[in-house]
């Protein structure tokens, strides 16, 4: 066994001196130095651990390193080479933020538990996500079903607005948060949870987890038919997480008619897939506007957004996972469905006989109906 190179022991304090930008805390505290070298000539390599691949400051983190490394005397080049955490090492990463407490456990992902949990999904922002989430929601729980929603959009939480909740704040019990009552529905969202209205949210990584976590572990949500979660749109941190976390949760895609909005659907189908989640159907929003015709006074579908694009995302997504993954819904615009969003009143209770309204409530009734299918899902089976 060869003797440690002298100027390891001053490279290890200088990574010490060097913080995470996220979590503020130096990176060997964090485990995220996997190792040092130094070769004779004094050329050294570090290696980092992110806790994520898509870590948007690895940039400054690499930079830092580099620096940090380059002030040791002795020191005539560094090369930082980032890799990414594994899942334990991200596991004992939460428990150490946590002070060496384990991470509660999430009841929707333990064997047995009956609740269904389904995500709602888009390629892209703008698409109508948040409606179609809170309208299923709130027509689910008029169909006597027993429904949470838990807003986990972290950077667009619009959910809480939309049911008229957005200044209410959840209650503590002990350790518990209790969800804030919405008419037949429990609610959470992080915007709940923020000192102030006006406050950013920039979270990423082991934070992000870790709030995500919070908010399926640490809140009382009771017995539940239904978890609705609105998802942010794309396919980053929230959607991997939740996929870890509630690995037999179900995905719903909503896109629009458009072909562009189509084709970024279809790529949140696809992640939802590979995070072995089932993807049970398709919604198309904004699919087309009823308007009276002041020539001849009948009503006419006039389609703003073009045409075909749920059918086109249903079509895909059947052929490239290789099960049935039905256009659930069409969803025509209504100024009412907007209306009910800026102003807290869904319109499947404000107008619930409006073309919209109908359309959600099938949707709810399409939903409820179904059967649960394995095909897809991640069994939690064990040799024995």
């Amino acid at each position: 066994m060869t003797d440690e190179h002298p100027l390891l022991p001053q490279i290890r304090a200088a990574l010490h001196t060097v913080d995470d930008p996220e979590i503020k805390r130096p990176i060997t505290e964090l485990g995220m130095v996997d190792d040092v070298q130094v070769d004779d000539a004094g050329a050294a390599h570090v290696r980092i651990l992110l806790t994520t691949s898509g870590c948007p400051l690895k940039g400054p983190l690499q930079t830092q390193v580099t620096n940090a490394v380059s002030a040791v005397e002795g020191v005539t080049n560094v090369q930082v080479e980032l890799g990414v955490m594994d899942d334990e090492q991200r596991k004992a990463l939460r428990t150490m933020l946590r002070g060496g407490i384990p991470e509660r456990e999430i009841p929707f992902a333990q064997p047995g538990n009956l609740t269904k949990v389904i995500a709602i999904a888009s390629g892209k922002g703008g698409v109508g996500k948040s409606s179609v989430t809170v309208n299923l929601a709130v027509a689910l729980a008029k169909q006597g079903r027993k429904v949470g929603l838990l807003d986990a959009d972290i950077y667009g939480h619009s959910v809480p607005d939309m049911l008229g909740v957005g200044d209410a704040r959840p209650t503590p019990v002990e350790e518990m948060i209790m969800p804030v009552p919405a008419g037949d529905l429990k609610v959470i969202s992080v915007g709940m949870l923020k000192p102030s209205r006006d406050q950013v949210i920039a979270w990423r990584g082991p934070i992000l987890d870790r709030a995500l976590t919070q908010l399926l572990a640490d809140v009382y949500w009771g017995d539940l038919d239904y978890l609705i979660l609105d998802l942010p749109p794309g396919t980053g941190d929230v959607a991997m997480s939740l996929g870890q976390k509630i690995p037999n949760s179900e995905v719903i895609v909503v896109t629009t008619p458009q072909q562009a909005a189509a084709e970024v659907a279809e790529r949140a189908g696809t992640m939802a897939a590979i995070m072995q989640q089932r993807v049970i159907g398709v919604v198309e929003n904004m699919s087309w506007l009823e308007t009276t015709c002041p020539h001849c006074s009948e009503t006419h579908k006039v389609e703003l957004y073009g045409k075909g694009g749920g059918e086109q995302v249903s079509k895909v997504l059947t052929e490239r996972l290789g099960y049935d993954v039905p256009l659930l819904g069409q969803i025509p615009i209504d100024i009412e469905l907007r209306e009910g969003g800026d102003t807290g009143h869904p319109i499947v209770e404000s107008h619930p006989q409006h073309p919209s309204a109908q359309a959600m409530f099938a949707l709810a009734a399409a939903i409820d109906g179904r059967r649960r299918n394995l095909t897809g899902q991640r069994l939690n089976l064990q040799a024995v």
